[in-house]
């Protein structure tokens, strides 16, 4: 890992995250809450989605995905975009929104991860940017451990299932 670099790039390079990500759709699955009804996708719908949605936030002013590449090829990324000033906290004229941060599956545990949150934390506060939130799902207890170690906690708590049927 001596050879990992970290570079900055944009949604030109949303094509080489399909492995990475289908890796993320896979863990995604092994830690998925198991919503009544509401299966989780296959992984050709989700990358076809996923895609879209990180064309969609690298749109975005200042946006950026930050790519640790080795010897090896891509063994992770980082995708951040930017918000207005929260509404319900004090916090600056815009906030960051950490979207994704992916690992390849055999490289898990290696610190990668935690190298690509401080080159993220490098990038926004060069945007001037102190704050920022990290979607994780509920039961994905590892990625809970490591961002709750970096001193970010729950926050909002986002519930999802069917809508009931009423009378």
């Amino acid at each position: 890992m001596d050879d990992l670099r970290i570079v900055r790039a944009g949604a030109e390079r949303i094509p080489d995250l399909e492995p990475l990500t289908r890796d993320l759709h896979a863990h995604h699955l092994s830690v998925d809450p198991a919503i009544p009804g509401i299966p989780p996708r296959d992984a050709d719908e989700w990358w076809a989605i996923r895609s879209e949605r990180y064309a969609e936030w690298l749109g975005h002013p200042g946006a950026f995905v930050l790519l640790a590449e080795d010897g090896e090829g891509l063994a992770g990324y980082a995708l951040v975009s930017f918000h207005d000033r929260d509404d319900s906290h004090a916090t600056g004229e815009r906030f960051a929104e950490l979207h994704s941060l992916a690992v390849a599956e055999g490289r898990r545990g290696s610190g990668i991860g935690t190298r690509l949150l401080r080159a993220v934390y490098r990038e926004v506060r060069a945007a001037g940017v102190e704050e920022m939130i990290i979607g994780v799902l509920a039961t994905n207890e590892p990625a809970m451990r490591l961002y709750e170690r970096e001193g970010f906690k729950p926050w909002v708590v986002l519930t999802f299932g069917k809508v009931p049927e009423v009378d």
